[in-house]
C-alpha cells in the first residue's frame, strides 16, 4: 500500500461514533448546511418504509439532522411508491424527472435525477434494500461533511455477512472492484467498501461528476471524485453492519461486467471493448447462452443541464 493510503487511512478513516449528533446538530446550525437522504428504490417494499421510518424518527423529529428524505421510484411494480409515502418519504417517479431526457433503467440514472428533486447541501444516498437499518448510515456519513469543510464525499464501510458468515459479502468489490482500484488507481486502495450504495457528498462535487447509469456509478464516483478533489477530500466512516438483499451469481456477473467498463471508459477514452456479456444457463439440452448488454451509457455533470441551472438561478 502506498504511504499516502497509509496516512489517508489514519486521517480520513472514523467511525460513526466519533460524531455524536448532538455535536453535529451544532456544526449544521453554525455552518447552515442542509442535509437531503435520497433512496432509490425498485420493487423495495419489504424494506424501503422501515427504512424511511427511522430515518425520519431518529434524524427528522428527535434530532433535525435531515432536512428532506426523497425516495425516488425506478418503476416499481410493487407497493412501494404508497409504503415509502407512508413512512414519511416525499416520493417521486424516476420519469417524472426531467422529461426533455428519456429515462434508462440504473441505479446511476436514478442518482443523477435526484439532483434536481432535492435541495440539500449535502446528499446522502441509502440503498433502499437494507434490513436492520440503524440511523447511524445516515449521520455518520453526513457527519464529516458537517464539521471538516475541506471533507468533499464520505463512504459507509461495514461488515457484509453473507449467509450468517461474517465478511463474505462484497463479492463483486472483492473479485473487480478492488483489483481494478488497487491497480489503476492505487490511491482509492483504502476504501473498504468502494461499491457500497451509502454514502454522501456536497453538492457542489455532485453536480459536477458524469453519472454512469449503471452498475458503475460508484466506482466511477469514486475515481471521478479523486481527480476533481483529491485525496484528502474523500473519507470514511464505520456503520457497523450492513444486511440486505445478496444476487445471484449471473447478475454479479453483470454488475461486474457494468463496472469494467466504467473503468475501462476512464482508462482509455476512445478505445472501448465490446459492450456486452455472455453467461450459461443449464437448459433441458444443455448449456444454453444468455448475451446481455453491459452499460455503455453515462450522463453529464448536472451542472450541463439547462433546467437545473435555471433551478439554481430561480
Amino acid at each position: 500500500m502506498l504511504e499516502e493510503v497509509e496516512r489517508w487511512l489514519n486521517a480520513r478513516s472514523w467511525s460513526a461514533a466519533d460524531r455524536p449528533v448532538q455535536h453535529l446538530l451544532s456544526a449544521k446550525h453554525a455552518t447552515g448546511q442542509s442535509v437531503s437522504v435520497v433512496l432509490p428504490a425498485l420493487d423495495e417494499e419489504a424494506t424501503v418504509g422501515d427504512i424511511v421510518s427511522v430515518i425520519r424518527r431518529e434524524l427528522v423529529l428527535r434530532h433535525p439532522l435531515v432536512d428532506e428524505i426523497v425516495v425516488v421510484d425506478s418503476g416499481s411494480s410493487d407497493r412501494t411508491a404508497e409504503v415509502a409515502a407512508a413512512a414519511g418519504a416525499r416520493v417521486v417517479h424516476r420519469d417524472a424527472i426531467l422529461p426533455r431526457i428519456p429515462a434508462v433503467p440504473g441505479k446511476g440514472e436514478v442518482l443523477w435525477r435526484s439532483l434536481l428533486v432535492t435541495g440539500g447541501d449535502i446528499v446522502c444516498f441509502v440503498d433502499a434494500d437494507l434490513r436492520e437499518f440503524s440511523a447511524d448510515f445516515v449521520s455518520g456519513i453526513v457527519g464529516p461533511l458537517l464539521t471538516d469543510p475541506d471533507v468533499h464525499l464520505v463512504k459507509a464501510m461495514y461488515d457484509r455477512p453473507l449467509a450468517g458468515a461474517a465478511g463474505q459479502g462484497g463479492r463483486v468489490t472483492e473479485l473487480m472492484a478492488r483489483p481494478l482500484l488497487n491497480m489503476h488507481w492505487p490511491r482509492l486502495a483504502g476504501f473498504v467498501q468502494p461499491l457500497g450504495g451509502e454514502y454522501a457528498a456536497r453538492r457542489s462535487l455532485l453536480e459536477r461528476l458524469p453519472f454512469p447509469v449503471g452498475y458503475g456509478v460508484e466506482l466511477g464516483m469514486l475515481v471521478d471524485a479523486l481527480h476533481l478533489v483529491g485525496l484528502d477530500a474523500l473519507a470514511q466512516v464505520d456503520v457497523g453492519v450492513r444486511v440486505h438483499r445478496h444476487q445471484d451469481g449471473r447478475a454479479l456477473g453483470r454488475m461486474a461486467a457494468a463496472i469494467y467498463r466504467t473503468a475501462q471508459l476512464r482508462l482509455a477514452r476512445g478505445h472501448l471493448v465490446r459492450p456486452a456479456l455472455t453467461q450459461f444457463e443449464r437448459g433441458v439440452d444443455g448449456f444454453e447462452p444468455r448475451t446481455y448488454a453491459v452499460d455503455t451509457e453515462e450522463r453529464p455533470p448536472m451542472t450541463e443541464i439547462a433546467e437545473y441551472a435555471a433551478r439554481k438561478v430561480a
